[in-house]
């Protein structure tokens, strides 16, 4: 078996769809029989339902998802310290900037999907119960969760999506170090055919004594996240007499049915390392992110769309196996460093006391741009991402998913191939280059707003849609 996935989450899922869509045969192996049911994540930003819509699930997603108008921040009384808006429409990556869902429903989406893709096989009910690598790949030995009969699949890859307590990762011999953020929260999902009255996007209480979150998910669904107080557990709020002194502020005296009420530990923490030689980390295997931007799921679908055509292209012998190298030094720095961008923002709103209060509100009001750009960091120097060592570049960061003039976008062209974007009308020699490398030519004049984003001269776009290297002409331009 050339991959062998390990857990089918949206991260294990979403790696097997983009591996399916070179072809790349591929086992994914999980130890529930089918989607787990209970709500998890329930947001995921532009650059991730990007990713969707490269599977050609982007409209399926829109039918179970609704866009966020925003966030706001609250003081301890609810009043309104700053309102950040984002526009429901299309943002720079051709979809809304923000977005809510229900993670089981997202599960079933992908499933669903799988079940078209010829190279991939979903197996449920079975346990992943040990990995060993050896000269001629990695064996994976599973159990039956219902017969108990024990097998051992040969794999040249295995990825571990197995989740925070993964058995990938310590197979491996990796551990997470801690980010220094730990935070009890009673996590409460809700649903009600009452009309709330409230704002349609996700308001945040900063309240160092008991911080709060609020969102609607769904058509009847609604989410409130508090910050536990010590000696408090999920089990004192386990009625929903219990909730209504918490809930009442938004819901009055509505009828309300509980769906869930937990206690989750929110934490930042990020693997030592996410591969060793054959085996590879994504998503919660690799590192966790607290809530406070939204972007814990997220970076599990960056890790797959940063994996899977580089493997894809190693397997069947496009590129070489050293681009494997570039996986961990291109996804750890970025994971890190939106980890302590939620680490700060969930400081920033929830720590303090009363002189936090009076910080949050003169500094709030002024925080428009930070909150409201949804891009996120570029990637480091690696072989794949050609970036000076001093000064700004286009190079790491993403090409947006631009309208063309025939109405088609960006993805739709390059369709998972590297893509050369260029002002210049290239020479017939050029685009023969271009042609024997297996690129796509998108010249700018098919888009005003490539051309406002490119400005001048050239770039070549890796199949994940980064930048690899940008030059005053396409001379200048390095390719794969």
């Amino acid at each position: 078996m050339p991959v062998v996935i390990v857990g089918a989450g949206p991260a294990g899922l979403t790696a097997a769809a983009l591996l399916g869509r070179y072809g790349v045969e591929c086992l994914v192996l999980e130890r529930w029989e089918s989607v787990y049911p209970q709500p998890r994540a329930v947001h995921l930003d532009d650059e991730v339902h990007r990713i969707l819509g490269r599977l050609g699930l982007a409209g399926e997603f829109a039918a179970i998802s609704r866009p966020c108008h925003g966030l706001r921040l609250l003081d301890p009384d609810l009043r309104v310290l700053a309102e950040f808006r984002r526009s429901p429409g299309s943002g720079r990556h051709g979809y809304p900037e923000a977005n809510m869902f229900d993670q089981p429903d997202l599960e079933r989406l992908l499933r669903t999907h799988l079940a078209t893709v010829d190279s991939v096989t979903l197996r449920g009910n079975t346990e992943v119960t040990g990995i060993r690598q050896d000269g001629t790949g990695v064996r994976v030995e599973v159990a039956d969760r219902g017969t108990g009969a024990r097998e051992m699949i040969h794999a040249d890859y295995v990825l571990g999506c197995d989740g925070a307590n993964s058995l990938t990762r310590t197979a491996i011999g990796a551990t997470m170090a801690d980010l220094k953020f730990d935070q009890r929260w009673l996590v409460v999902d809700v649903a009600t055919t009452a009309d709330l009255g409230q704002w349609e996007g996700v308001h945040q209480v900063c309240d160092p004594r008991r911080a709060a979150t609020y969102m609607r998910i769904g058509e009847t669904r609604y989410r409130w996240e508090f910050r536990l107080l010590p000696g408090e557990t999920a089990d004192d709020f386990g009625h929903l007499d219990r909730l209504r002194p918490l809930l009442t502020p938004w819901t009055g005296e509505s009828d309300l049915e509980i769906v869930r009420v937990a206690e989750y530990t929110f934490r930042a923490q990020l693997a030592d390392r996410w591969r060793d030689r054959r085996v590879f980390l994504l998503g919660d295997a690799a590192h966790l992110t607290p809530p406070f931007i939204g972007q814990g799921m997220g970076a599990g679908l960056r890790d797959a769309l940063n994996l899977a055509w580089k493997l894809a292209g190693v397997l069947d012998g496009s590129l070489p196996e050293t681009v494997l190298d570039t996986y961990e030094a291109e996804r750890k720095p970025h994971a890190r460093a939106m980890i302590r961008r939620a680490v700060l923002v969930g400081k920033a709103m929830t720590e303090g006391g009363r002189w936090g209060d009076l910080v949050r509100r003169v500094v709030a009001p002024r925080l428009n741009g930070h909150v409201l750009d949804s891009a996120t960091p570029p990637l480091h120097r690696t072989d794949l991402v050609v970036r000076p060592r001093f000064g700004r570049s286009l190079a790491g960061r993403l090409c947006p998913n631009a309208l063309l003039d025939d109405g088609t976008r960006f993805d739709d062209v390059a369709a998972g191939r590297f893509a050369v974007v260029t002002t210049s009308t290239p020479s017939e020699t050029e685009r023969a280059a271009i042609r024997e490398s297996g690129a796509v030519l998108v010249p700018t004049r098919r888009s005003g707003e490539l051309r406002r984003w490119l400005r001048t001269g050239a770039a070549v776009v890796r199949p994940d849609g980064t930048v690899l290297s940008v030059g005053n002409s396409l001379s200048r331009c390095r390719y794969p």
